[in-house]
């Protein structure tokens, strides 16, 4: 594929569709392809009814093994009906989450286990990773004090989870990169928001001048 597949990663509070919302109209106007910004879990019409199931906080009896597969299946609709035709088509794909987001939240924070997660999502997207992934790094206490200041609605199913269910998630995305290096860049989203989407722009900008 000629595309260029990229993933902003982290946890809750670290300001993604913040940092995203400033960063994708700046690569816009210095790409040298169509980009392409979507989200998980959703991004299309199923997966989006998908991610209303699984972050409904009515849904308490919700197992959590369903949760795991219920994302992995919401991923998999969106890979095929979005963002395989876009790089399929050489377009840049920012997606908001993905796989990691999954071993992260679900292998230690539900503590089902990262290799049972890696093994439901590998069946899920057939091979189809990122080359580049943005993770925005904040501490449990930062992140979630962020949600609870900027809240305009109900809490989703997972922001209502404990602070050591939030801290498992944090270390699980810290090893992660950690192990990972060559893809993962990470970004101390403690930062002001200018300062964090500077640093993300520069990062994919440098990793990628080919498409930018």
């Amino acid at each position: 594929m000629n595309g260029l597949f990229i993933t902003i990663e982290g946890p809750d509070g670290a300001g993604k569709t913040s940092v995203i919302n400033e960063l994708y109209p700046r690569l816009q106007l210095i790409a040298k392809k169509g980009i392409v910004k979507t989200r998980e879990p959703g991004g299309a019409k199923i997966a989006e009814k998908i991610r209303q199931i699984i972050l409904d906080p009515k849904n308490e009896e919700m197992d959590e093994r369903t949760e795991a597969l219920l994302y992995a299946a919401s991923r998999r609709q969106h890979l095929v009906e979005v963002i395989l035709p876009a790089l399929e088509a050489g377009k840049i794909v920012i997606c908001d989450r993905f796989v990691d987001s999954s071993l992260a939240y679900q292998g230690a924070g539900r503590r089902i286990g990262m290799p049972e997660i890696r093994k439901i999502n590998d069946f899920a997207i057939e091979g189809i990773k990122p080359e580049f992934t943005l993770y925005l790094d904040v501490d449990s206490d930062t992140g979630l004090k962020r949600i609870e200041n900027q809240r305009k609605g109900p809490a989703d199913r997972l922001e209502t989870e404990s602070l050591e269910f939030h801290q498992r998630v944090r270390h699980a995305y810290l090893k992660l990169a950690e192990e990972d290096p060559v893809r993962i860049h990470k970004v101390d989203a403690r930062m002001p928001l200018t300062d964090v989407v500077d640093a993300s722009f520069t990062a994919i900008t440098e990793a990628y001048p080919q498409f930018f």
